[in-house]
Formats: C-alpha cells, structure tokens, sequence
C-alpha cells in the first residue's frame, strides 16, 4: 500500500470517494458539488488526502458535458471523472473504476450512490473508525431518506442483517416498515452488511477479495462482498456519527418489476454462494415455499408483472446464473456467522405477527 508522506514525516492517507453515474445528470447537478465541498479541504479527515471521482457507465444524457461546465480545467480541484463506453452495471462499473490506473496507490474506498446528500465531515467519523481498529473492514454511515427529516432510508438505514432464509432487513428498515430516527440507533455496532448506496472500505481488501461479483449487475452485491469480508475474518460497522440523505431508487424505482427480478435472483445466487451445499438445498426448499407464496400474491392483485419476476428470478438463476458463481464453501468448515449480525429466526414471521421495527431484537 502506498503513502503520502507530509513535511515532518507524517503519514498521509488517500480515500477516493467514487460515485458511479449512469445518466443521472440531475442527481449530479443538485448533489456533487456538496460531495466535493463536504468531503474535501478542511472537511476532509484529518492526514487524509480525499478524491472525488465520477466514474460514468456509458451515459447517453449530458452528465459529462455538466461536470466539465461545472468543474472547468483549474477548478476541478479534487474531482476527477473516468468514463466507460457502456453501462456495465453497478458491479462492473465499480470493478473497473476501482482498477483503473488513477486510483492505484490509494488507502479507502468510499463508494457512493449519486443521489446521496452527505454533509461537512462525514468523512471524518467513518475514516477514524478503521484506523482505529484493523480488524474493521468496511464501515457505513446512517442514512436517512432524502426529504423526510429524521426518517431512515430503505436501502441501509442504520446498517444491514440477514436472517436464516437470506432475506436482508436493517436496524430502521424491515421489508416496507421505516422507522423515524429518535436516535434510538446511534451507538456504532457490527453489522452483517453495508449498504452500497455508501460505504467505506479498505482498498487492500477490496482488491484482495476481487471486488464484487459482476454476474449479480445490480442489487444483493454489496451484502455478497460483505459475507466474503465476514469469511476472510473481518468486521462490517455502521458509525451513526456520520449521517447522509438518499434518494434512493436514482436506476431503478421500487416499483420497477426489474428491481424485484434482480432482488429475487441475486438473493438466490448470494445463498448458492456462500452456504455449504446442505443448508442452500433447505433452505432454497424453504424459499421456493415463500417466495411461491408471495409470487401468487402478486397476481390475485393484479400485479401480474411482480409475479412474473419472481417465477423469472427463480428460473434465470437455475438456467443461466449458476453455471458462472463462485462457491465460496466449496472447500473449508463452515460456521454460521454470530448471532448478533446474523438473525438466527425467520424475519418474515416476525413481521408477519406484528413485530416490525428492529428495536432490540439482536
């Protein structure tokens, strides 16, 4: 790993702050320039050196005209802008900026959704965690919905956990139900994944772990990587100290078919992957049952377009999907991850019998 070294022989950090746009021209308009303003100069930690980077998978609006009216040579300061030729996906578009040449050298990576609103510092409280605990690997912070003061966010809120069925819920977010944030939530703990929609992450680890998983394209990636960073012996925390604002839904809407598809495939290909093959056929038995159910839901309410995804999800991973994965417990002893980041019930019956905030549950 390579370091800066100031005058005085103080060691000097580089995290790169990499947003991956995909025709998100208005999402870059209304919140990089507070990115660059709030993550960088005085607002940047403290022996850190912070990049700010657009990386564009293949956008065909003005996204790049915008960033070169906006941040003109001379004034690009700490912003730097790698473009791809075509969408490849959140994984792909992540892999490849996260190899490029310009970044090689740096200490973290904070990759973050472009419809996120982050504020002066953030940085500061993530970026003390991990040095000051090398057994952290990747560290969030809490997010909040983009608008509605005080109300966590579905994708992460105040860090993410899974159940003994796969199915990923958060501490303020289980399934549809949102909590409000009272601060109930603001003491820094372990979690089992960190939300992709921003997270910091040790680049050493990154790239020894391979990145993520590109057959996944969008959606479950992020808890994927983190069950290899739990494998490989690391911790996963949310800091409450650091607080960002999402949109949430910048590619996909939650009422996008598509986003339910990728959802339901990727959370079958994260099972495959990372349980021994004894588990995965009991529990996908279990999962062909749930998600059975909820597929016939969908269409006695007429959301034929909904069931259809799921009866697709389930078909494209035996056909298409697996072939391709990793298993990640082909060799070596399995052992379930602790039970305080890995909830050892079934979060579905939970919420069905009217349990639906996370209070103290784990």
């Amino acid at each position: 790993m390579e370091t800066n070294v100031e005058a005085g022989n103080t060691p000097v950090e580089r995290l790169a702050v990499v947003i991956l746009n995909w025709n998100g021209a208005g999402f870059l308009q209304r919140f990089l320039p507070g990115v660059v303003a709030g993550s960088t100069g005085p607002h940047a930690p403290q022996r850190c050196e912070v990049t700010v980077v657009v990386a564009d998978n293949g956008s065909t609006d003005n996204s790049l005209a915008w960033i070169e009216e906006a941040f003109p040579d001379g004034a690009m300061g700490a912003l730097k802008v790698i473009p791809f030729d075509h969408n490849y996906g959140f994984t792909g578009g992540y892999n490849r900026a996260l190899q490029h040449e310009s970044l090689v050298g740096y200490d973290y990576y904070l990759l973050l959704n472009s419809d996120v609103e982050v504020t002066p510092g953030w940085l500061i409280p993530l970026v003390e965690t991990l040095r000051g605990d090398n057994s952290v690997g990747a560290v969030m912070p809490k997010i909040h919905a983009f608008g509605r003061e005080n109300m966590f966010e579905y994708a992460g809120a105040c860090g993410g956990f899974i159940d003994l069925m796969g199915y990923p819920f958060c501490r303020g977010r289980i399934f549809g139900t949102l909590e409000q944030d009272e601060g109930q939530y603001d003491t820094p703990r372990d979690i089992f994944w960190a939300s992709g929609a921003a997270f910091l992450v040790r680049a050493s680890l990154w790239h020894r772990l391979g990145g993520l998983d590109e057959s996944f394209f969008a959606h479950m990636e992020e808890i994927d990587f983190c069950w290899r960073l739990h494998r490989a012996g690391c911790r996963v925390m949310v800091v409450p100290q650091s607080v960002v604002a999402h949109v949430g839904g910048g590619a996909l809407p939650a009422t996008s078919p598509r986003k339910t598809y990728l959802n339901f495939r990727n959370n079958i290909a994260m099972l495959y992957k990372n349980l021994p093959r004894g588990w995965f056929v009991a529990i996908y038995g279990v999962r062909l049952c749930a998600d059975g159910a909820l597929g016939t839901a969908y269409l006695v309410t007429g959301k034929t377009a909904f069931a259809a995804a799921v009866l697709r999800a389930h078909r494209d991973f035996w056909r298409n999907m697996w072939p391709q994965l990793t298993r990640e417990t082909a060799t070596g002893r399995f052992t379930l991850p602790s039970k305080h980041i890995l909830y050892r019930g079934s979060i579905a019956l939970r919420y069905l019998f009217g349990q639906r905030t996370f209070g103290n549950m784990m």
